[in-house]
């Protein structure tokens, strides 16, 4: 994927304007036939209608018929599986079953993979261009919440007089159970010590400015600001480089959940100075349920230092395991943790070989590619989207509001979207008979997310009329 840097008008691209034969299927089909990424679709498996309501294993149907497709709005929780995805597990398997351990340490000719003892550091060099971020500043380890506790033990550093941790209003559940924990861990009450930002009555959006006054306000007694990426439930994506400045001027910490950001937006985490940052690989970047993720340790927090005479490097405190020790004393057995500098230097146990491979297989089509490309689909994808949604509709009369914000710098490629109450079941009832798979928020959210690697502007096109359809049963 080149260079972590990407120019500034590839991050900073406006909304499209549509003209008024939009509405129209053929209008969708003539987007497709210019997609620059159209080709990027063969690369991944999409079930068919009958698969996804199947109740049996079965076999996926690899029909042609572009008819009998299912249309997979929901990326921003499960991606799709890659192509490539068999044949590198298959390379795994038969390196097991044929060299055993020796597939640790040994690089076999004809396959997709390195050795086993390598792969973490080969999948984090893939993945740092994805986050912006130098090679060694990347470490693929652990589960998200796993990798924010790791994180926490060495960047909340809390005192009697400054232990608040800032959060989002909506957290994910996960991380708000993580930060509670970490709280209560130093001896500390969640209930003073979790300092909640959220947007003004009414709204969904948290705006830059209201986040810089909370800062403001708690800056004194605060250690640690942890927020999402992109926010789970409305789908906002924060403006991390200004709101990490400020923090960080203020003497705070700050680390960034990233799970809903990685694979779906530009990110520039070494540039934007960010200090840690963490986020799953199921997503966006599609490397199958409960996949291995990824951290983010800024060089300057990774650094090791020896000096002469000295037996003791002096580092970071992290919790310490043996994959994070140096792979040269790594097998030395002698007790004395040297940990690599870097990211990698943050690991704990020995990583999953099948996940780093199934992750490896996704990023193989990453690497096809860059973020730069994926956000150009992206930001006019989900504009079209927006753009069908709200033609020819009323917003006094609408029966559903979208939470996500308007302008394509506040959001990546979901759209959330709140429905008057008692419309949900009869929604979803005709979306699932449709063949069309998107997330649902009890009691009145779905999530939609048309994801530029393997959607297409038709599918927004059938979903609409699917939705459309559905509303007007209430009217």
């Amino acid at each position: 994927m080149g260079s972590i840097s990407i120019a500034k008008e590839q991050l900073e691209l406006g909304k499209p304007a549509f003209p008024v034969e939009a509405t129209t299927l053929e209008y969708a089909q003539s987007l497709d036939a210019k997609d620059h990424l159209r080709s990027f679709r063969e690369k991944f498996i999409i079930p068919s209608k009958l698969n996804t309501k199947t109740k049996k294993l079965a076999k996926p149907d690899e029909s042609k018929s572009h008819e009998e497709k299912c249309i997979y709005f929901c990326g921003n929780s499960l991606g799709l599986q890659p192509r490539a995805a068999a044949e590198y597990l298959q390379a795994y398997l038969t390196t097991w079953a044929t060299i055993g351990v020796h597939g640790h340490f040994r690089e076999l000719e004809d396959s997709p993979l390195t050795q086993w003892q390598l792969l973490a550091e080969h999948a984090s060099k893939q993945q740092a261009p994805i986050v912006g971020a130098l090679a060694n500043e990347v470490a693929t380890m652990g589960s998200l919440t796993v990798n924010l506790h790791l994180l926490m033990a060495s960047f909340y550093t809390p005192t009697s007089s400054k232990n608040k941790i800032i959060l989002d209003w909506k957290a994910f559940p996960s991380d708000h159970y993580a930060i509670e924990s970490q709280i209560r861990g130093h001896g500390y009450d969640p209930a003073e010590s979790m300092i909640m930002i959220g947007p003004e009555d009414g709204e969904y959006e948290v705006s830059t400015e209201k986040i810089l006054s909370v800062i403001d306000k708690h800056a004194s007694s605060t250690s640690l600001i942890l927020l999402p990426g992109i926010q789970y439930y409305t789908g906002q994506f924060f403006d991390i480089k200004t709101i990490t400045k400020y923090a960080q001027s203020k003497g705070l910490v700050v680390g960034w959940d990233l799970a809903h950001a990685a694979g779906n937006v530009p990110l520039q985490l070494h540039d934007w100075n960010v200090d840690f940052a963490a986020w799953c690989t199921y997503k966006y970047m599609n490397a199958g349920p409960g996949a291995i993720a990824g951290a983010f340790v800024h060089e300057r927090h990774g650094t090791v230092e020896y000096i002469e005479g000295q037996d003791k490097p002096i580092f970071r405190h992290r919790l310490s395991g043996w994959y994070g020790g140096d792979q040269v004393g790594r097998f030395n057995m002698d007790n004395k943790f040297r940990p690599s500098p870097g990211a990698s230097g943050y690991q704990i146990s020995n990583p999953s070989v099948i996940d780093l491979t199934s992750l490896c297989a996704s990023l193989s089509v990453f690497n096809q590619t860059s973020m730069s490309d994926i956000r150009r689909k992206s930001v006019t994808l989900t504009a079209y989207l927006e753009y069908l949604l709200l033609s020819g509709t009323d917003s006094t009369t609408r029966a559903f509001r979208i939470t996500t914000p308007s302008n394509p710098q506040a959001r990546g490629t979901q759209l959330s979207i709140l429905l008057k109450p008692g419309r949900m079941d009869v929604l979803m009832g005709m979306l699932e008979d449709a063949g069309i798979v998107v997330d649902k928020r009890k009691p009145d959210v779905i999530r939609v997310a048309p994801v530029p690697l393997y959607n297409t502007y038709e599918e927004v096109w059938q979903f609409v009329q699917i939705f459309s359809l559905a509303l007007a049963k209430f009217e």
